[in-house]
C-alpha cells in the first residue's frame, strides 16, 4: 500500500525528531515542509533530504494527503483550520488549540470536509504506558481504584532560550505539561465525568537566566501552580498536580495507579520507555516488568503515523481529536474550577484509545 505523503508546517526544534522518525513508518511519508521563515524551512530541508518550500505552497500541493503542525500553540487552530479547507488531513502539536472554541472549529471543519484531525502527545503510544494499560486491563493490580499524577519543575526560564511564551495565555505548566499526564492517564482509566482545582501565580514576574536573554524580566499571565482533581467515568479518582514553582526539587513519582489488588509505577509520559513498576497487595516489594511493546526510544511521530494507517483503513486513530479535546476541556477546567469555586463538569468524552497489538514489527501500526 503507497505510504500517505505528508508535509509539516513549522520547523522549530520540536520538528527534527518528526523528520528524523517520518519516513521509518510504513504508511508516513515526509515529502516537504515549510515555515513562515522559508530560509529556515529550506534548511531543515535541506538536512532531511526533502522539499522546502512557503507554507502556501504546501497547502497548494496536491500529492500532500497530511499536514503535520507543529507551530506555536497561539498558531495551532488556524493553521490546522487553513489545512482543512485546503482539504488536507491535520495532525498537531499539543496543546490541540489554546481555547476550547478554537478547538471546536477544528472539529466541526473536520467532520464537515469528511477528514481526520488529530494531536500529540503520542508517548502515550510508547512502551511504557502501553505495558502499564496492559497490566491494568489483565488484572495485576485488580480494579482501579485512584491515581496521582506531578509534573514539578522551577520553571523554564533557567534554560530554554525564548522561556516567554510558557507565562503568556495558553502556556502554563498545565498547558504545557499537561497533555502527557491527561492523556495517559484516560489512555489508562477512560475519560473524565468532573474536575476541579484551585491555582495560582507564585511570581508574577521572572527573570531569564538563560541564553540569550539572560536578565529579561517576563510578566506571568497564567497561573503557574495547579492542583486538580479528576473523576473518571469508570470510577477511580485521579490527582494532578503540576508547577512551575518548586525551586528546591521534589522526590514524588510521575504517575501512580491503585487498585483494589496492588499499585502500578507508571513512567514519565513526556517519554516512550520505562521502568514499569508494580506492588501486589500483600507484598512491600516493588517489582519491574519487562516492557511488552515498543516505542521505548523517542518515537515522536507515531500518532500521526497511526492516523495515516487510518487514512489507509479507515479504522480509528488513536491520537484523535476527540481525545484530545476531551484534554484541552479538562485541562480548561482546573483553571475554571478555581476561578468559581465548584466543580467543572466535562461536557466532553472521548473513546478509550485502543491499545497497541502485541507483537508489531517496527514502525508497523496494524
Amino acid at each position: 500500500m503507497e505510504k500517505i505523503k505528508a508535509g509539516i508546517i513549522g520547523t522549530g526544534n520540536i520538528s527534527g525528531i518528526y523528520l528524523e522518525n517520518g519516513n521509518r513508518f510504513d504508511a508516513l511519508q515526509v515529502v516537504a515542509c515549510a515555515d513562515l521563515d522559508v530560509e529556515r524551512a529550506q534548511a531543515k530541508a535541506e538536512q532531511y533530504g526533502i522539499r522546502g518550500c512557503s507554507v502556501e505552497e504546501l497547502l497548494a500541493d496536491p500529492q500532500i494527503e497530511l499536514i503535520i503542525n507543529l507551530t506555536i500553540p497561539q498558531a495551532h487552530a488556524s493553521v490546522c483550520l487553513r489545512a482543512l479547507e485546503a482539504g488536507k488531513h491535520v495532525y498537531v502539536e499539543k496543546p490541540f488549540a489554546v481555547t476550547r472554541e478554537e478547538a471546536q472549529e477544528v472539529l466541526a471543519l473536520a467532520e464537515q470536509k469528511g477528514l481526520l484531525v488529530g494531536s500529540a502527545p503520542d508517548t502515550f503510544l510508547g512502551g511504557g504506558v502501553q505495558t502499564a494499560i496492559k497490566l491494568i486491563d489483565e488484572g495485576w493490580i485488580g480494579t482501579p481504584i485512584g491515581a496521582t499524577a506531578f509534573m514539578l519543575s522551577g520553571g523554564h526560564e533557567v534554560w530554554h532560550p525564548s522561556p516567554e511564551f510558557y507565562y503568556q495565555t495558553g502556556g502554563g505548566p498545565m498547558f504545557d505539561m499537561g497533555p502527557y499526564y491527561l492523556t495517559a492517564m484516560v489512555a489508562m482509566l477512560g475519560p473524565i465525568k468532573r474536575v476541579t482545582g484551585s491555582t495560582r501565580i507564585s511570581f508574577p514576574e521572572r527573570t531569564i537566566t538563560s541564553q540569550p536573554k539572560y536578565g529579561q524580566k517576563v510578566q506571568v499571565e497564567v497561573p503557574t501552580h495547579i492542583a486538580g482533581i479528576m473523576d473518571f467515568e469508570s470510577g477511580p479518582i485521579g490527582t494532578l498536580l503540576t508547577s512551575f514553582d518548586v525551586k528546591g526539587g521534589t522526590t514524588l513519582p510521575r504517575i501512580e495507579v491503585y487498585g483494589s489488588a496492588g499499585t502500578i509505577l507508571v513512567p514519565d509520559p513526556n517519554t516512550f520507555g520505562g521502568p514499569v513498576t508494580i506492588c501486589r497487595a500483600g507484598t512491600r516489594e516493588w517489582s519491574e516488568i519487562p516492557l511488552a511493546f515498543g516505542y521505548t526510544e523517542n518515537a515522536r511521530g507515531v500518532g500521526a503515523a497511526d492516523m495515516a494507517k487510518a487514512i489507509q483503513t479507515g479504522r480509528k486513530h488513536r491520537a484523535n481529536g476527540a481525545l484530545a479535546y476531551h484534554v484541552l476541556e479538562a485541562m480548561h477546567g482546573f483553571h475554571d474550577a478555581s476561578d468559581n469555586g465548584a466543580h467543572y463538569v466535562m461536557r466532553s468524552t472521548c473513546e478509550r484509545p485502543a491499545p497497541l497489538p502485541l507483537g508489531l514489527q517496527p514502525f508497523c501500526l496494524d
